[in-house]
């Protein structure tokens, strides 16, 4: 049985459509070649995504050993946070809501045989 090495990131201040984008860009890739296009990708959502990544990678050489050139990105997703709701008023006592999303991040690596 292979075993999983998860991380998770909770509350990012990005909307989950925004980083779904990024996200997209490294599924099934080695961990190393997806830090790499994660550091240069001129996304605001990349940041967070390339810290909850390398936390993964982390997680893999201290607590079960891997090697980081055996790891790849098996799964990666982002879901829907809560999201904040702010006025804003406009023209003739109407309300404009502003909705400030955000999401959370999970990575789940495994080593390729």
């Amino acid at each position: 049985m292979e075993t999983d090495i998860r991380a998770h990131v909770s509350y990012v201040a990005h909307s989950p459509q925004k980083v779904r984008g990024v996200v997209d860009l490294v599924r099934g890739k080695a961990v190393t070649e997806a830090l790499t296009i994660l550091k240069f990708t001129q996304k605001a959502a990349a940041a967070p995504v390339l810290k909850v990544l390398s936390s993964a990678m982390s997680n893999a050489e201290e607590n079960f050993g891997v090697s980081r050139d055996d790891l790849y990105v098996y799964r990666i997703f982002a879901d829907e946070a809560p999201t904040r709701k702010w006025r804003k008023f406009g023209a003739r006592g109407r309300f404009k809501p502003w909705l400030r999303r955000s999401s959370h991040i999970t990575v789940i690596l495994r080593e390729r045989q």
